[in-house]
């Protein structure tokens, strides 16, 4: 943690990503004299570290993107991952002595999954446009589930020596459709007891923390994909979870989560750099240098498989009139979105974790053939793509102006508050003027008069009240408004949800706003008693 700590406090001042930064740090604090070997067990990664962090990317992201977006991410995810496992595994097969088609596409399989944190952590705060950043989320929200199960029949190949396409596409299939079922059942049962409890923050919270571990094991035990599981879980919960969280416990788990997952990140990437002895020791002095260079062979094809995949599916026939989905008129503009696309694919903690989970022997006792040089190739894939991928990526994006424009985010936030407050506007007048005073409905309206003036760009000068009669009975009764009002616009932000029309992190935003006002109202209507 104080290693975590104190690179996470550099990262902003050396402009790294903090991945990047960890991982280094890691793998120089593994060169101390007499630190012991510390070993990542899979298991621990699998149900510890993964669910956990895949419900905290899931909760963020939004379902509308994934819907719009879907083309483009399902390419990324399924096709990309299945094209890197195929090119990798001929690389291995025809480059290194020994290499059987099944253990290459073990390889392939490993290394074919870019990472998640890595990449949002990499273009974080430097305003991608959202398309992009839309895409690169839901990539590698789906791209482990695809590449673990390519895994896991890779593996099962080596061990029996045969592998049966069509079944294994078949296999796909319903293991993919399986977790995603499994994961909204879960979140159906939990949107359930969340209504139960609503109100109490503690369970309510306690309940989030339970979800991700919940939905990976339930759909692990039915052998269907509980990375895919959580996912639809964390989207399901998330997309509901205006509906039933309260303001407290929203506040609550949104700081958890946040804490979580810089936590949870942070240990990854330390340890992936900490795995350097022991994967060093796997390997023999005098192969060393071949080893790396075998490394530094399958970082290169991953790498250029995806820039070739990438724009070779924009120039396709169905891809020329549009970019990810959207109607494109800028083909300069369209060509750089599409390389820093391409350029984001740094690889993490899931290739590291499938690595380090091949058994050590097969079936029949035999080691498992080249588990060593696996290891060690997926480290070195690991760390070529986070340190030149992760490193040079702020720089490609600042250099080719792949920004959104913020006078169109701006334009759009204003579009959403201004449709907010006229709603709140009509409450007022319908709802409220008939249940309180007259001076107290005066203040409120002026309120939100106020803020659609500022929007509409003026603010005229505020006019002096005349003092009531009772001000202790106008002010509780101007927090009851203000309740009221909370309420109305929790409602109208649940149907905007539902219609799509804002983006959704704009709406989550103007939710956490409301949940900071009404945890202000509440303490100065407890004052006031």
């Amino acid at each position: 943690m104080a290693i975590l700590a104190g690179l996470a406090a550099l990262s902003p001042r050396l402009r790294v990503p903090y991945p990047v930064l960890l991982v280094v740090g890691g793998l120089l604090f593994s060169f101390i004299p007499g630190l012991p070997d510390i070993r990542l067990e899979p298991d621990v990664v699998f149900l510890v570290f993964l669910p956990p962090l895949l419900y905290e990317a899931s909760w963020k992201i939004s379902w509308h993107d994934l819907k719009t977006y879907r083309r483009p991410i399902s390419r990324l995810a399924i096709g990309l991952v299945f094209l890197t496992t195929t090119v990798v595994a001929a690389v291995a097969h025809y480059v290194i002595p020994g290499v059987s088609w099944p253990v290459g596409f073990v390889l392939g399989a490993i290394v074919s999954p870019p990472d998640a944190v890595a990449a949002t952590s990499a273009t974080k705060g430097l305003g991608l446009p959202k398309r992009a950043s839309a895409i690169l989320e839901g990539e590698s929200l789906i791209n482990d589930a695809s590449a673990l199960i390519a895994y896991r029949y890779a593996v099962a190949a080596v061990a029996s020596g045969t592998f049966v396409f069509w079944k294994a596409g078949l296999q796909f299939l319903l293991v993919s459709v399986g977790g995603a079922a499994a994961g909204v059942l879960v979140g159906i049962v939990f949107v359930k007891a969340f209504k139960k409890v609503q109100g109490n923050q503690m369970v309510e919270a306690s309940l989030n923390i339970l979800v991700p571990f919940i939905s990976y094991l339930f759909a692990e035990h039915i052998r269907v994909s509980g990375v895919l599981s959580v996912v639809a879980t964390g989207l399901y919960v998330s997309w509901r979870s205006s509906e039933f969280f309260s303001y407290q416990g929203r506040i609550l788990t949104s700081h958890f989560w946040e804490l979580m997952g810089f936590l949870l990140n942070g240990f990854v990437f330390i340890l992936i750099g900490l795995q350097l002895p022991v994967i060093m020791d796997a390997a023999p002095d005098r192969s060393l240098t071949r080893w790396i260079g075998y490394g530094l062979l399958v970082s290169a094809a991953a790498i250029l498989v995806r820039m070739a995949w990438v724009f070779l599916i924009a120039h396709l026939p169905f891809g020329m009139s549009s970019l990810n989905g959207e109607p494109v008129a800028d083909r300069r503009k369209m060509r750089r979105e599409l390389f820093i696309e391409a350029w984001a694919g740094m690889r993490g903690v899931v290739s590291l974790a499938t690595a380090l989970a091949l058994p050590l022997t097969l079936q029949s006792g035999r080691p498992f053939p080249h588990r060593e040089l696996i290891l060690f190739i997926t480290f070195v894939v690991i760390l070529v793509t986070l340190v030149l991928q992760g490193l040079s990526l702020p720089y490609f994006i600042r250099r080719l102006g792949v920004r959104e424009d913020p006078e169109k985010i701006a334009s759009t936030e204003r579009r959403l508050r201004l449709q907010m407050a006229r709603h709140s506007l009509r409450f007022i007048e319908t709802e409220l003027s008939n249940n309180l005073d007259e001076p107290v409905v005066r203040q409120l309206r002026q309120r939100f008069e106020q803020q659609i003036n500022y929007l509409n760009g003026f603010l005229p000068e505020k006019k002096e009240e005349s003092n009531t009669k009772n001000m202790r009975k106008a002010f509780k009764q101007y927090l009851f408004g203000e309740l009221e009002l909370i309420s109305a616009q929790r409602s109208q932000i649940v149907s905007l949800l539902k219609e799509e029309k804002y983006p959704e992190e704009l709406i989550r935003k103007i939710e956490g706003e409301l949940d900071l006002w009404n945890l202000q109202v509440q303490s100065r209507q407890t004052a006031a008693k």
